[in-house]
């Protein structure tokens, strides 16, 4: 599992951004990373934070990274964000998911001459497979879609681009993407207890494989939201942090009906446990 945090502002982004993905770091207990755009490009940072945690890795990066807008990411396995040069442009990628095809689309991406870098003892990092189905595509919001509609399984997705931050709820909306604003800033998250302890005001709640593109004057929609759900009862129940709520409720979903029978056996369940649900 994994979490992200990205925020756009009008002033520097860097403290909100350090603050907003340690808030993550229940999420994955392996790597670690930063990107922030600059203006002249963009700076990025990764570590190991299997023995020591977020903060204190990060914290004599903070002098080195200067600019309004920046993703930062708490992974379990793979080096992320990773800085991609495209057609596209240059950006910096962050995803949160699980990709089922992963192998089946490398094969794809072989045979038309495609490779590979981020290679580790894991295998593919499934981050670089997802830019490069993006890469695919005429512009950014058709390359994430498309990506999205080719992976099996599940892929929430922040690009880091000249024009913004571009991000994306899973096809099926089985991991939470949250949007907050406070003055001159709009972040966007996995777990909203990240947005009132950094005075940010929770403003939209990103529907199964809708596509939003934030800057620091407001959040534009570039793709709507589908209409099919399906909700990630391990991630929403014992991953998700207390404080945090899921579509205006606390770790459970109750505004789509397929969900609400698996919601009751939850509860039941937990109340047997006795946790307290809300």
């Amino acid at each position: 599992m994994g979490g992200f945090f990205g925020v756009a502002c009008k002033e520097d982004s860097v403290l909100d951004l350090f603050y907003g993905t340690d808030y993550h770091s229940h999420f994955g207990t392996m790597r670690g990373g930063m990107a922030v755009a600059n203006g002249g490009g963009i700076d990025r940072f990764i570590h190991d934070i299997s023995s020591s945690p977020f903060r204190s890795k990060f914290e004599d990066d903070l002098g080195r990274m200067k600019g309004p807008r920046g993703i930062g990411v708490i992974s379990d396995f793979e080096d992320q964000p990773l800085i991609i040069g495209s057609h596209l442009g240059t950006y910096a990628i962050s995803t949160v998911g699980v990709v089922q095809n992963l192998e089946e689309l490398a094969r794809e991406a072989f045979g038309k001459g495609t490779h590979f870098s981020e290679m580790s003892v894991q295998g593919l990092n499934p981050t670089e497979v997802t830019a490069m189905l993006i890469n695919g595509e005429t512009s950014f919001a058709e390359g994430i879609a498309h990506a999205q509609d080719r992976i099996e399984g599940s892929s929430s997705i922040l690009l880091l681009t000249e024009e913004g931050i571009y991000a994306a709820r899973d096809r099926l909306g089985r991991t939470p993407v949250v949007v907050g604003e406070k003055d001159g800033s709009w972040a966007v998250t996995m777990e909203t207890c990240a947005l009132p302890n950094l005075g940010f005001e929770v403003k939209h709640y990103l529907g199964p494989g809708e596509i939003v593109l934030l800057t620091e004057e407001g959040m534009e929609q570039k793709r709507p939201p589908g209409e099919r759900m399906q909700i990630c009862a391990f991630l929403w129940v014992y991953y998700g942090y207390p404080a945090s709520s899921y579509e205006g409720e606390g770790y459970v979903i109750l505004r789509h009906p397929e969900t609400r029978e698996v919601v009751s056996g939850l509860r039941t369940v937990l109340a047997t446990l006795k946790v307290d649900l809300g």
